[in-house]
């Protein structure tokens, strides 16, 4: 207990800390994918991603599909730390795709109860920094491609 909460970097703090932003990003984003995976024959016959939602000039399925692969499956391959690099590559793409279509470069807005950041900024910031850190020791990645 005491290793845990000492002032020293430690690197069983880092990859444990790493670990659970990797689970609780993966479980954040992965319950919008899901949402949108059980329901996407309404979803993608609905306005907005038939008429609002254009990528490389394919609407309605397509680009929902592609949403549903970055917010389900990616982040399943977050959470366990398998091909993390890539799945934050894809998840960052779709965040960013958000940020500059969906909401035409809204980082900071007026809510009801004050100034309100977007979600996918922060998602988009997160994932950047887990791009930068890499997935930690406890990640299937680890097993796999580190040397002992």
């Amino acid at each position: 207990m005491k290793k845990i909460f000492s002032l020293s970097a430690n690197p069983v703090q880092k990859d444990l800390g790493l670990f659970i932003l990797r689970l609780i990003m993966g479980l954040l984003m992965a319950c919008y994918g899901y949402e949108k995976f059980s329901h996407f024959g309404e979803m993608a016959n609905s306005d907005f991603w038939s008429k609002n939602i254009s990528f490389l000039g394919m609407t309605g399925k397509v680009p929902l599909a592609l949403t549903i692969f970055a917010e389900l499956f990616c982040s399943l391959l977050l959470i366990v730390g398998a091909f993390t690099r890539f799945s934050l590559l894809v998840l960052m793409f779709c965040m960013g795709y958000i940020i500059v279509v969906v909401a035409q470069f809204t980082i900071i807005s007026k809510g009801d109860n004050g100034y309100e950041l977007n979600n996918a900024f922060v998602y988009f910031m997160i994932y950047l920094s887990l791009l930068f850190t890499g997935p930690g020791k406890y990640s299937l990645d680890y097993k796999k491609f580190t040397k002992r």
